[in-house]
């Protein structure tokens, strides 16, 4: 039950930021196997001057960033590995340089979550299981 944050710049036209938003849903499906309708994202659009990376940090040339911040379970190195480079090759498709991608995880616990009524469903594994959800076993 992942939440993603993707930030861009405020003139992104809105079928692109769509595309970046399906790209990185998809690549969270296919890398680690979230289900379809497994989907919370936040798009956050600002100015050009409020998305501050350096343009050469680490020898990657990036020119109008993409920021993806994601919050979910904790996911092995090989999950993370293959999601990084989905998200890159997904976000290609919606026309983003592999240079602007910029993504960071937050791994917290299943009990740090509620979807709802103040509830802590993801700790609920009969609910998750009738909804298509399999927990990530420790340490994936």
């Amino acid at each position: 039950m992942p939440v993603m944050r993707i930030s861009l710049r405020a003139d992104t036209p809105a079928d692109t930021q769509r595309a970046i938003a399906d790209g990185v849903h998809r690549a969270m499906v296919e890398a680690i196997g979230i289900p379809e309708n497994d989907r919370f994202q936040i798009i956050e659009r600002l100015p050009a001057e409020a998305l501050i990376a350096d343009p050469d940090y680490l020898g990657v040339r990036r020119q109008n960033v993409v920021f993806v911040n994601i919050t979910l379970v904790p996911r092995s190195s090989e999950m993370k590995a293959a999601l990084f480079a989905g998200i890159a090759k997904q976000l290609a498709k919606a026309g983003v340089r592999g240079e602007d991608v910029f993504v960071t995880l937050t791994e917290n616990g299943r009990d740090d979550w509620s979807v709802g009524n103040g509830q802590r469903q993801l700790l609920d594994e009969k609910l998750l299981r009738q909804h298509g959800w399999i927990p990530p076993a420790p340490g994936r």
